[in-house]
């Protein structure tokens, strides 16, 4: 099985390259990436301490929408030239009427349409930093980066020049030598203008180098080759109109889950985030064992009173999801697990008594502070995890108010990525099977 997938992967690959869809919108990407750089002035975002600084955090935000948008179009335009057009002609009989299961048919073809998106992501992703590198256009006193512009015209043109003489002499297939040629060329300009500074003068690699919007460029592709998973299931049983119609609802819904249905999922209200949040002892520090006591100071007041001995809720979500800490209330009014020791409005000092299985970890700068259990909705929490939140993928803040990603949440989005392709290749496998293809 593993051999016929690999073979309906490569050709799927090398159809889907060939799409001129693909080069079309290949060559948009870049045309938009041009555009913003003279229309994103004025975003009055002047921290400098970030990768991105002033007027370019409006154009990395462009930037990283761009490449979101025209990644679910391409995963919908492609899954539908290669799954459901074959279906169609009839052409995928030639496949399932070999020994080939329908399986590997699903399988292969997704493979093939996510290599295809992965080269495409590369292209945006190059774009995306030269543009970042050439900067806003803000004043017209502003100079044009000039190893940037050249570089980059280079590559689009000279892929494109060396594709149609290829197209003329040899009849090699225009939009696939474009788009593969346009891939090593374009990664090629961009590292060239990381040792060629704006002035001409060889720099140091690092010194226009922004590992942090490869971060936030990695977690897109993740979401994007979620959504080639639902367009390669959907076109299992739709046409292209159909297909880029629920990618583009389930783009927008995912989008928007948190407040649609996130917020009746999980139910809390926080009074508080924490600012520091030290151990009375350093040898306790890991507050798992009973007794042990943290200092915690919040970042203002708290909303509602938090009393001497009451129970207290602590975790990373604002809407009590997955709480890092907890307490239970005996009935007969005594609480175990994390309880208020010492209240002085902004100063808490929160002790560990009886079960010490309740805090899952010290509290940390950050957190979100309750006073009450979170209350679960299981239907709406069932929908929540059903739908991918896109959210979770979308790191533009993070990067513009420099709070680097840490390589722990790449690994929790490849797992959620995973689960979620998981989920629709076997949705499409399901309807693949019981689709009538004669």
């Amino acid at each position: 099985m593993i051999l016929q997938t690999t073979t309906v992967a490569r050709n799927t690959f090398v159809e889907a390259v060939r799409q001129p869809i693909y080069l079309i919108v290949l060559l948009l990407a870049g045309a938009l990436q041009i555009f913003s750089t003279w229309s994103t002035a004025y975003s009055m975002g002047y921290t400098d301490s970030a990768e991105v600084s002033k007027d370019n955090k409006l154009l990395l935000d462009i930037g990283l929408a761009t490449i979101f948008v025209a990644g679910m179009l391409l995963s919908a335009f492609i899954a539908t030239a290669v799954v459901s057009r074959e279906i169609e002609t009839k052409t995928v009989l030639t496949v399932v009427s070999k020994p080939i299961s329908r399986t590997a048919v699903v399988l292969g073809k997704y493979l093939g349409v996510a290599g295809a998106i992965v080269l495409a992501v590369v292209v945006m992703t190059a774009y995306l930093l030269l543009a970042i590198r050439h900067g806003v256009m803000s004043t017209a006193a502003d100079e044009l980066d000039m190893p940037v512009i050249l570089f980059s015209t280079l590559a689009v043109f000279l892929a494109l020049g060396v594709s149609g003489w290829c197209n003329f002499y040899y009849g090699w297939s225009f939009p696939q030598a474009a788009s593969l040629l346009l891939v090593g060329l374009i990664v090629f300009a961009y590292l060239l203008t990381l040792v060629v500074g704006s002035d001409w003068q060889v720099q140091s690699i690092t010194a226009d180098l922004k590992p942090q919007i490869l971060v936030a460029c990695t977690a897109l592709l993740l979401a994007l080759l979620v959504l080639s998973a639902l367009a390669t299931a959907a076109s299992t049983r739709l046409g292209q109109v159909m297909t880029i119609v629920v990618c583009a609802g389930v783009f927008m819904i995912g989008l928007l889950s948190n407040y649609m249905i996130g917020r009746h999922a999980y139910q809390n209200r926080s009074v508080g985030v924490i600012e520091k949040a030290e151990p009375l002892l350093e040898s306790r520090a890991a507050f798992d064992r009973d007794g042990d006591v943290y200092e915690v100071l919040l970042k203002s007041p708290p909303k509602a009173e938090i009393a001497v001995g009451s129970p207290f809720y602590f975790g990373a979500n604002p809407n009590g999801f997955r709480l890092a800490g907890r307490a239970l209330r005996a009935e007969d009014g005594s609480v175990r697990g994390v309880v208020v020791s010492a209240s002085d409005v902004r100063r808490i000092d929160l002790r560990l008594e009886d079960d010490p299985s309740l805090a899952q970890r010290p509290p940390e700068p950050g957190d979100q502070v309750f006073l009450t259990p979170t209350e679960v909705n299981p239907w709406a929490a069932v929908v929540h995890a059903v739908i991918p939140n896109f959210q979770h993928y979308w790191l533009v803040d993070a990067v513009s108010q420099n709070s680097p990603v840490p390589a722990t949440h790449l690994e929790r989005l490849a797992g959620y990525a995973g689960t979620q392709i998981v989920m629709f290749l076997t949705l499409g496998v399901v309807l693949f099977q019981r689709r009538d293809v004669g």
